[in-house]
């Protein structure tokens, strides 16, 4: 039985990956980000730190369905802040939309970590990846164009061919 064309593209780009960044980091574990959220961080209204933390949560989900879930504490030691200062970004974060926190307490046991949902992130970089998108799409139409563009007819000039010319 042959193997599924998808797995096969993602251990061929799990192979360029480990070309890039070795197996050892590879194996130690990776994340597929969207770029654009990075190249769009400013307009977005996002700071480093807000960066940090969500592309720290988006280490930890790993399925649609699966909501990362890591603790505030657990945030702050990986990024060298405080479990507050962690607190305060998410919340600000939360304030604007961009993350939703699902709280999970159990009564006898108290609290767990918060779920944290990126819908709204994902609704407001939509339309920066989308005007990329069609940015790549006309820069592809233009060069696909010039690649199919005449060329025009060279021919070498010599002394004799100026003097039929003429």
């Amino acid at each position: 039985m042959s193997e599924n064309p998808e797995k096969k593209e993602a251990l061929a780009t799990l192979h360029i990956n480990e070309e890039k960044w070795t197996k050892p980091l590879m194996e130690a574990g990776w994340l597929a980000f969207p770029s654009i959220i990075l190249e769009k961080q400013q307009a977005l209204g996002l700071t480093p730190l807000d960066i940090n933390i969500i592309l720290y949560l988006a280490t930890y989900w790993w399925t649609a369905e699966n909501k990362p879930r890591p603790s505030k504490k657990t945030i702050a030691l990986a990024l060298s802040v405080t479990p507050r200062t962690v607190q305060r970004r998410i919340a600000a974060m939360e304030n604007v939309g961009f993350i939703r926190r699902e709280e999970r307490r159990i009564s006898k046991q108290g609290s767990k970590p918060n779920l944290y949902h990126f819908d709204g992130l994902i609704k407001e970089a939509t339309p920066f990846a989308l005007e990329k998108i069609d940015v790549i799409r006309r820069r592809k139409k233009e060069d696909e164009i010039i690649r199919k563009r005449k060329k025009p007819h060279l021919r070498v000039v010599t002394e004799a061919s100026k003097k039929t010319d003429d």
